[in-house]
């Protein structure tokens, strides 16, 4: 099968020697994408080694494996454990989540991810599912949208961005990329545009693809479905992602909740391998500029 990868996936050589890969373990890619992780993992397995690969995104189909040990999951990793127990599986070696948006979504403009072209507010991973960021522009209050706006773009002035934007979608609502760009650009400087923008579709887009909610999800359930010495191996690409999972390996909960014993030891279901986190070499960054903002964590269950 000629496979159309579309992304190079980030760090590699780390994360799969964070899995630990036992040749003859069950591992899960939740985030499946163009497969580069998901083949390296493969290679790693012996004709007993399982790997199943979630993907929600109707692209990532393009890049199945013709291999008898790997299952393909279309759906969203927050069913994880449902999927699990549909193939029988009680408890797995490792799980490997890769969070960012590849190059490949940003570079199609129908998608909606990318403020550098025209195309529709869209920003669904999952195609089928009914929230666009052109709903959420069109429909939230404007206390939602600014706590969008704060909460997932971290905007001091999220407040103001939100009045703007419910004043111009009384007169046009919002359905373009570009049509909504420059309504927001009085309020950056050339210097700072890009960056506050990123800012503004990083916030859409968590709030259309619910992505720290399923990110919770996933970590939850990880506890239930990693066998004792399984490795959960995370690559985040913004702050918000990565606080989740430190705080998660440090406590072993959600709230990030620190639990002490009698003699003031941390009482948590992990163990962190890397105590700091890992980033990627500058090699790789002039290769992949996707990796430049990653940042990799991995704990092993106790």
């Amino acid at each position: 099968m000629e496979t159309n990868t579309y992304h190079i996936p980030a760090m590699l050589s780390e994360t799969i020697e964070g899995l630990n890969i036992k040749p003859d373990g069950v591992y899960v890619d939740v985030t499946f994408g163009g497969g580069g992780h998901s083949r390296e993992i493969l290679s790693h397995l012996n004709e007993r080694g399982k790997l199943i690969a979630f993907d929600q995104d109707e692209d990532a189909i393009k890049n199945i494996i013709d291999d008898s040990r790997f299952t393909f999951v279309r759906s969203n990793f927050k069913y994880l454990k449902n999927f699990l127990r549909y193939h029988g599986i009680e408890h797995i070696d490792g799980i490997l989540g890769d969070l960012g948006v590849s190059f490949h979504h940003f570079d199609e403009a129908e998608r909606g991810f990318s403020f550098r072209f025209d195309g529709e507010l869209d920003m669904r991973m999952n195609k089928q599912s009914a929230l666009t960021a052109a709903k959420v522009l069109n429909t939230y209050s404007e206390e939602q949208l600014a706590d969008i706006f704060y909460l997932y773009g971290e905007l001091r002035n999220a407040r103001r961005i939100a009045s703007v934007i419910v004043r111009a979608r009384a007169q046009e609502p919002f359905e373009r990329i570009f049509p909504f760009v420059e309504t927001l650009k009085p309020f950056y400087g050339k210097d700072k545009e890009k960056k506050d923008m990123a800012r503004v579709f990083q916030a859409l887009r968590i709030e259309v693809n619910k992505e720290l909610e399923v990110l919770k999800q996933l970590l939850n359930q990880s506890m239930e479905a990693l066998d004792t010495k399984g490795r959960l191996v995370v690559l985040t690409y913004h702050s918000l992602e990565d606080r989740l999972v430190k705080n998660f390996v440090r406590s072993g909960n959600i709230e990030g909740k620190i639990e002490k014993d009698f003699y003031g030891n941390v009482l948590s279901p992990l163990r962190a391998v890397n105590n700091k986190v890992i980033t990627a070499t500058d090699e790789e960054i002039a290769n992949n500029p996707r990796a430049r903002s990653a940042k990799l964590r991995i704990a092993e269950k106790v």
